[in-house]
């Protein structure tokens, strides 16, 4: 509009999902920390399921739970199947679990292991160049795998956290809820 008003209300609109989401950071999701000042990260670039570049502006305007995994990492193998539990039981129009894979070369380890543990809701995003991790690297967000962030509808970081987590627990359900919640 000109006056700055509409940047004003979403900078407003994120300070409210991270002082909703701020008091249910505990337990299982204990080392997420808000982000301050929150990175735009609407322009990182990967694949997606078709191996066409997208970013993450092009994965919908919802909350969602970005996560960088490998193939050869063996905590982000262990974790993979909670993040399909929180696609099944949240995902949706408000909300949805971003799994970028950041095996290098082509899909087809990546793909594998999908099937090989079951994964059906998960949708299958790629980044053979490792963009991604090396563009999160910079920012400070991204030091080892695995890297999960939370981010609102503007592809801002509500939210992040290097490390594991059992993303298909309460604790992880009432940080998700809780963001969902004050995104409406």
């Amino acid at each position: 509009d000109g006056s700055g008003n509409g940047q004003a209300s979403n900078d407003e609109a994120l300070e409210a999902i991270k002082a909703a989401v701020k008091p249910t950071i505990q337990g299982d999701v204990a080392a997420m920390a808000i982000r301050n000042p929150s990175e735009d990260l609407s322009a990182l670039t990967f694949n997606d399921d078709d191996g066409a570049p997208i970013t993450m502006a092009d994965t919908g305007a919802k909350v969602r739970l970005v996560n960088l995994w490998a193939t050869w990492c063996a905590p982000c193998r262990e974790e993979m199947p909670y993040l399909e539990t929180l696609q099944s039981e949240r995902g949706g129009d408000e909300f949805g679990v971003v799994a970028i894979s950041v095996d290098g070369g082509g899909p087809e380890k990546p793909r594998n292991f999908y099937q090989e543990i079951g994964l059906t809701t998960l949708p299958f995003y790629h980044d053979p160049s490792i963009g991604v991790f090396t563009e999160l690297k910079k920012q400070s967000l991204a030091f080892g795998l695995p890297v999960t962030l939370l981010i609102d509808q503007q592809n801002r970081v509500i939210a992040n956290m290097n490390g594991p987590a059992q993303w298909a627990g309460p604790d992880a359900f009432a940080m998700i809820d809780a963001a969902i919640e004050a995104a409406k």
